[in-house]
């Protein structure tokens, strides 16, 4: 039995290794969409439900870490950009404003699974056309949902947070960290991650 990390996000393989100095990265394929009926804020959890059963389907004894980030302002998910003009819109839309970041995980083995979010509210400075367009030339915010990275030269856009950081990077390890035990220790029950 391993563990299996169903991303490739450099960013949430180094999360990871601060709990699990050992897994293996097997990235999902899975289509993204979803229903226009599932609200924005249960979407992180359920794909990342969709990406772990996806790698489970192919490692039926192995835990599988499914994981995924979205940025939601006024009901409106703001996932990653398509281009640099795409980045500017969202950056403008953000700009002054409060949003939130949801990171969704699930654990998954064989046919057990949970699965959690985090919530975090994220307050942006308002920012000027220049910082935008200066930001976006970096290229950080191309694949990044919401169109900025907090671990990088997006700090500079954000005033304050409420909530857990390492969500806002895309992998809650303190929560992932408790549900990982007992997960492993097959006691469901007492999982409490809040």
């Amino acid at each position: 039995m391993g563990l299996i990390l169903a991303s490739a996000s450099p960013r949430r393989q180094e999360l990871l290794q601060w709990i699990a100095p050992s897994f293996t990265i097997c990235p999902a394929d899975i289509d993204e969409h979803l229903p226009c009926t599932i609200p924005p804020s249960d979407t992180a959890r359920i794909l990342a439900e969709k990406k772990a059963q996806a790698v489970a389907s192919q490692h039926p004894t192995d835990i599988i870490i499914g994981s995924d980030t979205v940025v939601i302002l006024e009901n409106t998910i703001y996932g990653k950009p398509r281009d640099a003009a795409d980045a500017e819109r969202m950056l403008r839309a953000l700009s002054g404003k409060t949003h939130w970041v949801i990171t969704g995980v699930a654990l998954v083995q064989g046919k057990k699974m949970i699965s959690f979010d985090t919530k975090t509210a994220v307050q942006f400075y308002p920012l000027t056309t220049q910082q935008i367009q200066a930001y976006v030339q970096t290229g950080e915010p191309l694949d990044k949902a919401g169109a900025y990275g907090i671990q990088g030269k997006g700090a500079l856009l954000v005033e304050r947070i409420e909530g857990d950081f390492y969500g806002v990077i895309g992998l809650p390890i303190a929560p992932l960290a408790k549900a990982l035990a007992a997960f492993s220790a097959e006691s469901k029950e007492e999982i409490n991650i809040e």
